[in-house]
């Protein structure tokens, strides 16, 4: 089996068959890990998947790989959460190409938006890296209480509770898109480049 063999696209609706494979593999890799992966319930992947904020991966009919989005703070920020490779197909990139897709999407939807993750996998950290994150602390990230209620669900929940959210065994990762715009020309230059241009089109 190959990478070009598996599709890896934005979730639909005729998707919604694989949502209980989704949270099997998430719960069994989250007891292999014994690390925190926030647990979802049914209904909330589905909604991803019908809002096309998901990215799965399928070779032939069978489930792949998942990942999806959510968005905070009247979309100020956005989450790439829950990416999850089955242990058939591991060892092929897969998860870089799922990660890649979604955060492309995250970037169409939501141009202006600051996209972070809170991971405690190397392999995420790397992949987020050369996306263009930056390890940043808690206080840089979203302040909404709906974000962190989600890790009610991780086993690790205690430690940020204990620490007032400060930090956990997860790491918190930043994307500011504000820190990838091109350099900027000043007005001035531009509307030079602009006369320029209109004297060559009078001059011939």
């Amino acid at each position: 089996m190959k990478l070009e063999d598996i599709t890896v696209e934005v979730a639909s609706e005729k998707h919604l068959a694989y949502v209980d494979q989704i949270l099997k593999a998430i719960e069994d890799a989250a007891q292999v890990r014994g690390t925190g992966i926030a647990r979802r319930k049914p209904e909330y992947l589905a909604q991803k998947i019908c809002e096309a904020k998901a990215v799965i991966a399928l070779y032939k009919d069978r489930f792949a790989g998942f990942s999806y989005i959510e968005t905070w703070e009247h979309k100020r920020y956005v989450t790439t959460s829950g990416l999850i490779v089955h242990p058939d197909f591991r060892g092929l990139s897969l998860a870089k190409k799922i990660k890649d897709l979604t955060f492309s999407l995250a970037r169409t939807r939501w141009p202006n938006a600051k996209i972070f993750s809170l991971t405690s996998g190397a392999a995420v950290m790397v992949m987020n890296t050369q996306l263009g994150y930056k390890p940043v602390t808690f206080a840089e990230l979203t302040n909404d209480e709906a974000f962190w209620k989600g890790c009610e669900g991780c086993i690790n929940v205690d430690i940020l509770k204990r620490t007032d959210r400060k930090y956990c065994i997860c790491t918190g990762m930043l994307f500011d898109p504000e820190e990838h715009l091109p350099a900027k020309i000043p007005q001035e230059v531009l509307d030079r480049i602009a006369k320029l241009d209109h004297d060559e089109e009078i001059n011939g």
